[in-house]
């Protein structure tokens, strides 16, 4: 008992001893000198690294565009083009599939040693081809072995903006056969400068251009940038100080600008000033309750452990124990912690199981596409070509986007809006085939378009309409509409045709119900599975039908505004 009374004296002397006023004053000091230093260090590396990275992002992009453009200037099936006119959507098939692939896109001209285009990504505008003849194909034509390289805004069709023009002369025997010029687009080059840790981003040309900027207080007159200098690589701009790192690119003609404000980092302030009311808070707490709690301190470890037990009880896996009393109570408390580890890990296995299980099973169901439905097509594209070249590119252009968007791997949660664009885009395919025996009128209001669904939700109920639609009706009316109803969204798409029997429509909802894959309605069923797996049993599909009327299938899922 002695040796107890003498224990919890020297603790308290020792606790004393540490919490003492001038101990804690020169921590506060260090820490806040340390900190200081710690922020000025982070300004200079956060500014260069994101330099760095955007200079590097910038010529990567310059030089891929460059090796393109090499490419395509040797390439055999463009030459050929250039002598006979003939197979021009073998050239933008090899831009398409060269363009699609980049990060930052572009604007593709190819023009003829008479100065007549011949491909055009952009409408059409007389201004900016008389720009590009009289500007950039004489400057080519100076050089005609080397790459052009320019710097600058051309305002483009569709309220496009390219900052960075790339061109080269097509060379056969010594002789320029034609010019071909890449505009590379300003919104995205825009997308390379955000999400550094920075506060802004300019990149110039040689002569203070600015050509893009994260933030447009950087602006001056003629769109120049010229911040005024304070020191080596401090800058004032409106007010406001900031560490300056440049990066100069002499091959591709720009520079690089990051600029951090030196007097508004929230996580130093935070880091302080948190600091202080911790040490603060801690110091006030220890000097009036300290007597209290060393005297119960093995009251307080057994008021612990059945606190954490009773959490546990109510569900609460994250209720962790902290005894540092050196004691038994200590080593029964790292007990409890370990054996709370060991049942969080079992938990976390047990539910990725199931997540996997259910994954799989929702990719299973995604990947059912019908092959009919690509052998309509190809068939409607086979005898289009025999009459009609022009009509039977469109066909294989909505078909290549459909197949892309199905086939992308991305999330399987998209935009109402962007799963609609393929969706007109597997309409109007099936309406190459039926012409005017196929209408469809889409109804969506603008404040659903945001709205996720699953990928190509409604696509298999479309398929069902179109398949069952025709079999005794020449024409085919499909209407798509969606609302909110109950805080949810309700989808329903709608045809008039010939309806389905009494006795069939029970049959088939009570396959629907009971998930029966058989081979009638499967586009149905999965359709309704995969909305009971992603979002539970209150949400799936309903059908109503009535015969020579038509048929009416509605979806109902949950209101999301983002991906899950």
């Amino acid at each position: 008992m002695d040796m107890k009374k003498g224990n919890f004296k020297e603790t308290t002397k020792s606790l004393f001893l540490k919490y003492t006023v001038i101990p804690i004053l020169f921590v506060i000091i260090i820490f806040s000198v340390f900190t200081a230093f710690i922020f000025k260090i982070k300004i200079i590396h956060d500014s260069n690294q994101a330099a760095t990275v955007i200079e590097d992002a910038i010529s990567h992009v310059y030089q891929t565009y460059i090796d393109e453009a090499m490419r395509m200037s040797e390439s055999e099936v463009l030459k050929n083009y250039l002598d006979t006119r003939r197979h021009s959507h073998l050239v933008y098939e090899d831009f398409y599939q060269f363009n699609n692939k980049q990060e930052v896109k572009s604007a593709f001209y190819l023009i003829d040693q008479n100065y007549i285009f011949l491909a055009s990504t952009t409408e059409s505008d007389s201004e900016r081809n008389k720009a590009i003849l009289n500007g950039i194909v004489p400057q080519i034509n100076k050089n005609p072995e080397e790459m052009y390289m320019e710097v600058g805004k051309i305002e483009l069709s569709h309220s496009k903006t390219a900052v960075i023009t790339i061109g080269k002369a097509v060379i056969e025997e010594n002789e320029i056969k034609g010019y071909l010029i890449y505009m590379l687009y300003e919104e995205d080059l825009q997308n390379l400068v955000f999400g550094e840790k920075v506060d802004i981003v300019v990149v110039t040309d040689y002569y203070d251009n600015i050509l893009i900027t994260s933030h447009e207080i950087v602006r001056g007159l003629m769109n120049k940038f010229r911040p005024t200098y304070e020191a080596k690589s401090t800058v004032k701009i409106k007010d406001a100080h900031y560490y300056m790192k440049e990066i100069n690119n002499a091959y591709h003609s720009f520079k690089v600008y990051t600029l951090k404000n030196e007097n508004n980092d929230r996580l130093f302030w935070f880091i302080y000033f948190g600091f202080l009311l911790i040490i603060g808070g801690s110091l006030y707490f220890l000097i009036r309750n300290l007597a209290e709690k060393m005297s119960s301190k093995n009251v307080e470890s057994i008021e612990k452990l059945m606190a954490a037990v009773s959490r546990l009880e109510k569900g609460d896996l994250k209720s962790y124990v902290d005894i540092h009393t050196g004691d038994e109570f200590e080593i029964l408390a790292n007990q409890y912690n370990v054996m709370l580890d060991n049942l969080n890990r079992l938990m976390m296995k047990n539910k990725e199981l199931s997540d996997i299980r259910r994954i799989n099973e929702i990719k299973l169901l995604q990947g059912q596409f019908n092959p009919h439905f690509l052998f309509n097509v190809l068939e409607t594209i086979r005898y289009t070509m025999l009459h009609n070249i022009d009509k039977a590119q469109e066909i294989i252009f909505s078909l290549s986007r459909l197949l892309r968007y199905s086939l992308k791997e991305q999330s399987q949660m998209v935009a109402l809006e962007k799963d609609m664009e393929y969706i007109i885009d597997y309409l109007t395919l099936h309406k190459y085939r039926f012409n005017d025996r196929l209408e469809y009128e889409i109804d969506i209001p603008d404040k659903l378009r945001e709205v996720f669904v699953p990928k190509l939700l409604i696509q298999p109920l479309i398929e069902n309409s179109i398949k069952y639609g025709y079999k005794s009706k020449m024409n085919l009316k499909i209407t798509i509409q969606a609302e909110m109803y109950e805080g949810h969204i309700l989808i329903a798409v709608m045809d008039d045709g010939p309806g389905i029997e009494k006795n069939q429509l029970e049959s088939i909802k009570k396959r629907l119900y009971e998930h029966k894959d058989d081979q009638v309605g499967i586009g149905l069923i999965n359709t309704h599975r995969r909305l009971v797996l992603q979002y539970g049993p209150g949400f799936g599909l309903s059908i109503q039908s009535v015969i020579n009327k038509g048929t009416k299938v509605e979806l109902i899922i949950p209101f999301h505004k983002g991906v899950e």
